[in-house]
């Protein structure tokens, strides 16, 4: 039997994680410099997390999550997002009584059973940050500032800000009437999660992906235009923050998220380059998770993006880099105790941090050289009888084919400068 991945998952292969590497040290670096530490968090928690965290009206819980019952009869689900885990972890461990706010990130893999498209996988990465503790606009600007000089790092261009304000329980409720008389001439036309989040969470609706709905949608009414006054406060210090920090955007009222806990700001970094238009990072405030999962009244704010979707988006610009040559030199040997010296020095310029290879597939001097060069190893080195008895080696740059004679004890500090 001839075995493959499984569909919706994939290999990061050698020629290619490079690039990853490069984007999680990037986003590691960038979010500690503003603050936050890493945290992680187990690959799977009990279905019920979900259900209350994400939302039980959400396509995440009702069509997407992998849930199983364990040996022991309990209701387990691969996590699908990462900030219910996060809340549960901040709520378990104490981490109320940290100094405020309390600054998380995350890389994680996460685990939706969705349609395959281009980016988008079963098995999938996510870069996230929560914050907890924090109720101003201040600390909303503070994230989405994130996100800004991360995609600056990266090389990336054209990435637009998309933000909306989806007002708290008081506004959103008042809103959901109004929503309801609008869509109930034309509920039994729309599509059937439509009709299903109608009743539940008519909010959902406005995020509908088929054209018909979208028709219905866009003359529906906007909840930015009926915020209670501290939710239109909130959104119009947001403004003044991104407006004083330099970072444009664009007002969207149909950015809702999927999530059914977020409150007040959404937003979204969508791409605008021809043929890689989409979401690229998507995230937003919510105040009422922490004590929605019976941890203390705490404001919070997020966010997410998918790694895959991102590297697309950099691919796609250019800005991926070549992949690095790790390994500075190789040792041909020519003897069985050449063979031994190249070992020797092979281990002592790995303790010192140089990357280098000598043969461990008992070929040929000539294969020997064929094999480096194939690797595009920058520096070679050969050692024979002669040289073992002379102590020097003749060490040749393979890029203009100079040769620099080099004694073998003095081989690693030579190597070191390269």
């Amino acid at each position: 039997m001839r075995y493959a991945a499984q569909k919706g998952t994939k290999d990061i292969l050698p020629s290619e994680i490079h690039n990853w590497q490069l984007a999680e040290r990037t986003f590691a670096d960038v979010c500690h410099s503003f603050g936050y530490e890493e945290i992680r968090i187990p690959t799977f928690e009990q279905t019920d997390l979900f259900q209350r965290g994400v939302g039980d009206t959400t396509d995440v819980v009702t069509k997407e999550m992998y849930t199983f019952e364990d040996k022991g009869g309990r209701s387990i689900t691969l996590r699908p997002e990462g900030t219910a885990g996060v809340v549960r972890s901040y709520i378990e461990n104490g981490m109320s009584s940290l100094a405020l706010p309390v600054r998380l990130f995350y890389n994680i893999t996460a685990f939706r059973y969705e349609k395959m498209q281009k980016g988008r996988y079963r098995e999938f990465h996510q870069f996230g940050l929560e914050s907890f503790g924090a109720k101003g606009p201040d600390i909303d600007a503070e994230i989405i500032s994130v996100v800004d000089v991360f995609f600056k790092k990266m090389g990336l261009k054209n990435i637009a800000l998309h933000i909306n304000s989806i007002g708290c329980p008081t506004c959103r409720n008042a809103y959901n009437t109004l929503l309801k008389d609008y869509f109930r001439p034309h509920v039994s036309t729309m599509c059937e999660d439509c009709q299903a989040r109608f009743e539940k969470n008519p909010l959902r609706m406005i995020d509908c992906k088929v054209d018909g709905g979208k028709n219905i949608v866009k003359n529906a009414p906007r909840l930015i235009d009926h915020l209670c006054d501290d939710c239109r406060e909130h959104f119009e210090g947001l403004k003044a923050r991104l407006d004083g920090i330099g970072i444009s955007y664009t007002i969207d009222p149909n950015i809702v998220r999927g999530l059914d806990y977020y409150t007040r700001t959404v937003f979204e970094f969508v791409s605008e380059n021809v043929g890689t238009q989409g979401t690229i990072c998507g995230g937003g405030r919510y105040d009422g998770l922490v004590g929605l999962m019976e941890g203390p009244e705490t404001p919070g704010i997020g966010f997410a993006m998918g790694v895959e979707r991102l590297l697309l988006e950099a691919e796609a610009q250019g800005a991926l880099s070549e992949k690095p040559s790790y390994v500075k030199i190789y040792i041909a040997s020519m003897s069985e105790n050449a063979k031994i010296e190249a070992l020797k020095l092979c281990y002592s310029m790995r303790q010192a941090g140089i990357g280098c290879e000598t043969d461990m597939a008992g070929r040929s001097f000539k294969a020997q050289m064929k094999y480096a060069g194939k690797q595009g190893i920058p520096f070679l080195a050969v050692i024979g009888d002669d040289e073992l008895s002379t102590g020097e080696v003749k060490v040749k740059c393979m890029a203009d084919g100079s040769e620099t004679p080099v004694k073998l004890d003095g081989l690693v500090e030579f190597m070191a400068g390269k």
